[in-house]
């Protein structure tokens, strides 16, 4: 559940008095972008990395973004203190409002900013998952684009929540895996750290990106790699990484199970994940004290 308190385009209210109008195009037709950020002792994690990653979207998607970082950061500041979040997560959300023809003539600015907060949702470990052919299409222009037109994504997720699944593998047009609908994959084999290429069609996931960076200083080798599901069957150990979930194992893909997870490795990398927060943490705070 949303949070009480939001921020909309100037200024922080009740959710209840936040207005969306059907003359918004990207509304409608789901051009917009969003990006969910950890709130850890209520502190934004990895924000610099988000804002990056919702830049080069902006740009890939022709979304105009004409949002200064630092004052964003404020306000979603405002929006986590507002609701008194210790631990939890948070959205920004860039709608496109003016672009084609079924929008109205009503005063509003060409993007909307919206900012949310939420409490983090409750996960299952081990995971059990789900495959699902053509769930991603690589050759896509816009694949791996976080944007606002989710449905196959929560459609996805949705049939297989019916199956008693957590989650689900999406694979690409050629076969291969690319990532679930939520989250990024990785396997192990024989002490070494497989995960989708981005050219699978998966998204450049946050915690992604940092695994790929800290896993070999906690002595984990970790590559980018293609995947298919032969090799997740085959695999040591899996699990999955996302902002919410952060590593989370995996205990069974479409039947096939996992003795004792989460295994040795999944266990030495979310360690590191761990140390890496409270180490941005602090390096925040002691900047934020600078100032």
């Amino acid at each position: 559940m949303l949070h009480r308190f939001v921020f909309h385009n100037t200024k922080l209210i009740p959710i209840e008095q936040a207005r969306f109008s059907p003359g918004q195009a990207g509304l409608l037709n789901g051009w917009g972008l969003f990006t969910t950020l950890h709130i850890f002792d209520g502190e934004i994690f990895a924000f610099e990395r988000h804002w990056k990653r919702l830049e080069k979207d902006a740009a890939r998607t022709h979304c105009p973004f004409p949002f200064d970082a630092e004052k964003v950061r404020g306000r979603l500041t405002e929006v986590i203190r507002a609701n008194h979040v210790q631990e939890g997560c948070a959205r920004i959300y860039a709608i496109y409002n003016q672009v084609g023809h079924w929008r109205s003539d009503e005063s509003m600015p060409m993007v909307d900013l919206f900012l949310c907060s939420t409490d983090l949702p409750a996960y299952r470990q081990p995971a059990r998952l789900n495959l699902r052919e053509h769930g991603r299409h690589a050759a896509s222009p816009l694949a791996g684009v976080k944007v606002t037109s989710w449905l196959n994504n929560v459609w996805n997720l949705y049939e297989a929540q019916q199956g008693g699944f957590d989650e689900v593998v999406l694979l690409n047009e050629r076969g291969e895996v690319a990532e679930c609908t939520a989250a990024n994959l990785f396997c192990v084999h024989g002490g070494r750290v497989l995960t989708p290429s981005l050219n699978s069609g998966c998204l450049e996931g946050i915690t992604r990106s940092i695994l790929l960076e800290i896993g070999p200083r906690a002595g984990v080798p970790c590559e980018e790699t293609t995947l298919r599901p032969a090799d997740l069957f085959s695999a040591d150990e899996v699990f999955i990484s996302s902002t919410n979930r952060t590593l989370l194992a995996v205990g069974e893909i479409a039947g096939h199970r996992y003795a004792n997870a989460p295994g040795p490795i999944t266990r030495r990398l979310d360690e590191a994940f761990t140390a890496y927060i409270k180490e941005y943490l602090a390096r925040n705070s002691a900047a934020v004290a600078k100032r």
